[in-house]
């Protein structure tokens, strides 16, 4: 490159000028290069698992809050978990849409019940829901247990009343299902993961 002296002199300061500039502040590429708050870092991340389907996805929930006590906080993302043995991250279109669901004005949160003749829906507190789930269920064991067969037989079962286990519980858990509803007698039980 063939460079004259004045060429050599308007370069050299081009480059003190602009050096000058960034020295004292003026440098565009320090405000472009700032560092973005990454949006989860102030979160709580809690592991748990997908509630759609039989497969049991893990997912990680991230939590907005300041974890004071009787504070809730807000659940602003979801994405699979890398870690988990069964999906290994990822997630299908009901899955990844969870926050919606969570989000949603239309989600039910507590216990109602629909009185026989009435049109609407009241809400009752999980105490009364339970009570009254025990309650059909011995009133409907009561009526409908047998003891024996119609030959003679010892069966001591309840056919009237069935149970479906939920998918997403571990296997302890639907070990300890299975065997409080077989010692109630029944028979009609099944897991969601085989429906």
């Amino acid at each position: 490159m063939d460079m004259d002296r004045r060429q050599f002199f308007r370069v050299s300061g081009a480059g003190l000028v602009g050096s000058s500039l960034v020295a004292l502040g003026f440098s565009p590429t320090a405000a472009l290069a700032e560092t973005r708050n990454f949006k989860l870092a102030r979160t709580i991340e809690t592991r748990n698992t997908c509630t759609y389907c039989s497969v049991g996805c893990g997912l990680i929930m991230y939590t907005l809050g300041d974890g004071s006590k009787n504070v809730r906080g807000s659940i602003i993302h979801i994405e699979g978990d890398p870690d988990h043995p069964v999906s290994r991250g990822s997630l299908c279109p009901k899955g990844a849409g969870l926050l919606d669901f969570v989000h949603s004005p239309n989600r039910l949160k507590y216990p109602e019940v629909r009185e026989p003749g009435s049109k609407e829906w009241k809400r009752i507190s999980w105490d009364e829901a339970m009570t009254r789930i025990v309650k059909f269920m011995k009133e409907d064991r009561d009526a409908n247990f047998q003891t024996t067969n119609a030959a003679g037989q010892v069966v001591n079962r309840w056919t009237s009343t069935g149970f479906l286990a939920a998918s997403a519980s571990s296997n302890e858990a639907g070990y300890i299902t299975h065997k409080v509803m077989r010692s109630l007698g029944t028979l009609v039980f099944d897991n969601q993961a085989r429906v």
